[in-house]
């Protein structure tokens, strides 16, 4: 069953390589496959220490990377076997040999692969511990990350679940932070081979492969045979919970929406085609636990990254960070829309009044949090001289954000699938192209922001915040007009690429 599971994997991803996903995957493989050997190198030479904190930090990466990234694979989703006669473990079991297929198991392979590499030059039996122990802490690492997801999942099933979910994603996406401070203070310490550390790495299960080896180095073969036979229980323990799982999955309906608390007159704010669409947006904003997620994880990373960049000069800012990363990260309204669009798209006059509309809902929930940092912080912080900056700034760049948010929804959208775990985005992630254009929409927000610029090199202070706010609410307009008609010329176009 594996090797068809793999097959079948392998058929799908080679039929979805199409367009931009051919570059987005080769700079994958080249960033994974580099990683790989990289940390082959340091683990086959780096000794015990190092091969189990690198293996470490393999395994926390296959932990945040499917939150970051979009909720792991789900190339091969389990809904598509609910009606075969598979029991829950044998069907974890094919996921698992299907899910060593492709780029990031790969580069993972590479990497343990260095256990068995250094030790080789201790004889043969040395290497067959190696082997055995590569295997078992791939299938831990793998294993581990499933059950989490799927934990992940399986929580957000619930209202307060979705919450939780919608903070664990503005938590990953802030965990380079700690991740950070945390390398700071280990480096030195593996470096100088302090006992503590090496002690708390080894008895962690990512470090029971390293040890076995070194003990089997040693001759020490009942630490050998405790280590494997750990490791083999702890990976049979999760294959057994991420059944449960997947049994719980096939048999929950899922939802991404939230229950109202209760019924709300439907057209209190339509008496206009756009105040339709600017209710329409604001409640699926608040109950959309795909949206929430981002929203949020925008929010959160936009504030504290400044507060750690730069001893806090930066923090005034934060505002300006904010609006940046919205964009960047909220700019596929019709992808999470899905094919509903063809409302729209068939409906005579509804194209001016949904871009504008989902335009005036974005600046409603972000532009009230942009507004407060940037005339709270400046003063909080003891930098008033940052004042004229940021409000001469930042109208200028919400506008041309709220222009930016749509008119990347209608020219590089990309679908999103229904499904409980609002961080998954299936096989339909953005390809290369569309990543870079959405950061290169993040250097045109600063060209918007031009003339308030210069007002302010030149010392003309305070006339930067009427300027702003004009070039703000141009950039917003003709923005708009341009979504506006893309989406009359391409409708049909953009509605299958949705569906697909």
């Amino acid at each position: 069953m594996v090797g068809v599971l793999i097959r079948m994997k392998l058929r799908v991803l080679a039929h979805s390589l199409t367009g931009p996903r051919v570059s987005s995957l080769a700079m994958g493989a080249l960033v994974g496959l580099a990683a790989g050997g990289f940390s082959l190198r340091f683990i086959a030479t780096g000794g015990t220490t190092i091969a189990a904190a690198l293996i470490l930090v393999w395994t926390v990466g296959w932990l945040a990377g499917p939150i970051l990234m979009g909720g792991g694979d789900e190339t091969l989703r389990p809904e598509n076997f609910a009606l075969l006669p598979l029991s829950p473990t044998k069907l974890a079991f094919g996921l698992l040999g299907a899910s060593i297929a492709g780029v990031p198991p790969v580069a993972t392979v590479i990497a343990f692969f260095g256990v068995v590499v250094g030790s080789c030059r201790f004889g043969v039996l040395p290497a067959i511990v190696a082997v055995i122990t590569t295997v078992l802490a791939l299938g831990f690492t793998v294993l581990l990350s499933r059950v989490v997801i799927s934990l992940i999942g399986a929580v957000l099933g619930s209202r307060r679940g979705k919450d939780l979910g919608v903070l664990l994603a503005a938590l990953a996406g802030l965990s380079y932070l700690p991740l950070r401070y945390a390398a700071d203070a280990v480096v030195p310490a593996l470096t100088q081979a302090s006992p503590g550390l090496t002690a708390t790495l080894l008895w962690l299960p990512t470090g029971w492969g390293p040890a076995a080896v070194e003990a089997a180095t040693a001759g020490n073969w009942p630490v050998v045979a405790g280590a494997l036979l750990a490791l083999a229980i702890v990976d049979g323990a999760l294959l057994w919970i991420w059944g449960r799982l997947l049994t719980r999955r096939l048999t929950t309906p899922p939802t991404n929406i939230a229950p109202t608390r209760r019924a709300k007159a439907a057209g209190r704010s339509a008496r206009t085609p756009v105040g339709a669409v600017i209710g329409k947006e604001l409640r699926m904003w608040g109950r959309d636990a795909r949206r929430r997620a981002i929203l949020l994880t925008s929010v959160l990373i936009g504030l504290l990254i400044p507060a750690f960049t730069g001893s806090g000069f930066m923090l005034p800012f934060a505002g300006l960070w904010v609006v940046a990363f919205s964009v960047l990260q909220l700019s596929n309204l019709y992808g999470y829309d899905g094919t509903s669009i063809w409302h729209t798209i068939v409906t005579p006059g509804a194209a001016r009044a949904d871009i504008r509309g989902r335009q005036w809902a974005w600046a409603l929930i972000v532009g009230p949090v942009v507004v407060l940092a940037a005339v709270i912080l400046p003063g909080v912080t003891g930098r008033a001289w940052a004042y004229p900056w940021v409000l001469g700034l930042l109208p200028a760049m919400l506008g041309a954000a709220a222009g930016f948010i749509v008119l990347l929804s209608v020219y590089w959208p990309y679908p999103v699938p229904q499904g409980e775990n609002p961080f998954a985005l299936g096989n339909n992630r953005p390809g290369f192209a569309q990543v870079m254009v959405r950061f290169l929409s993040i250097l045109i927000l600063a060209v918007s922001a031009a003339p308030s610029l210069i007002l302010l090199i030149v010392g003309a202070g305070w006339f930067a915040v009427p300027v702003g706010v004009l070039a703000g609410a141009l950039a917003a307009w003709q923005l708009g007009r341009l979504a506006e008609q893309r989406l009359l010329d391409r409708g049909p176009e953009l509605l299958a690429q949705l569906g697909s």
